[in-house]
């Protein structure tokens, strides 16, 4: 992979402009996110909702149900996120077990490898299980997002990993660059939630 700067300035040159929307409202999202603002989930939002309707305008049903299935926890993390008088106690970043986190990343291998199989059976899905992976591992580190809990980043960083050798070796090089600044914002986003843990 050649990610040199004329690489990524060309890239974003053939973007559409609603893509790059999407790109800067997502980076921003990330950002926000990493430094626990509620008004990440709105950035979240309006990203998620120009990506579910790009993905079905080019008929990636499973890419656009996936966004819309973000749309819906950005809501949920807006709630979750937001200062709110009458809520006990503000959401703080916690950090799981290795027992839990060992057994949900077990079932979401197990979800990846049948979800996969389904895809590439009936639907001849390219690269499927890698698609399936994405797909499943995204769902759960939203999730884990929304509920602040810190391993969320790491699973990012693996996650956002795989998509770029998915959407470059699928042709979409443009969000190929999107997903490499995701890896290093994760890392970010993981540094910066470990000082809030270690404050807490």
């Amino acid at each position: 992979m050649n990610f040199s700067l004329q690489t990524i300035i060309e890239a974003f040159s053939v973007m559409p402009l609603w893509e790059v929307v999407a790109v800067l409202l997502g980076i921003i999202y990330v950002i926000l996110a990493a430094k626990e603002s509620a008004v990440a989930w709105i950035f979240a939002f309006f990203n998620t909702l120009i990506y579910t309707i790009l993905f079905w305008e080019g008929a990636l049903i499973s890419s656009s149900a996936l966004n819309l299935y973000y749309m819906v926890m950005a809501v949920y993390g807006f709630i979750l996120w937001k200062d709110n008088p009458n809520k006990e106690e503000k959401l703080k970043v916690t950090s799981w077990s290795f027992y839990k986190l060992f057994i949900t990343l077990l079932l979401g291998v197990f979800l990846s490898v049948i979800t996969g199989y389904l895809s590439a059976l009936y639907f001849d899905a390219k690269f499927a299980y890698l698609d399936s992976t994405v797909m499943v591992f995204s769902v759960i580190a939203t999730w884990m997002l929304a509920k602040k809990i810190i391993e969320n980043w790491l699973i990012w960083m693996v996650v956002d990993s795989l998509a770029v050798i998915l959407y470059w070796k699928s042709g979409y090089h443009t969000t190929t660059v999107l997903f490499v600044l995701y890896v290093i914002l994760a890392l970010y986003g993981f540094n910066s939630w470990r000082k809030a843990l270690i404050a807490n």
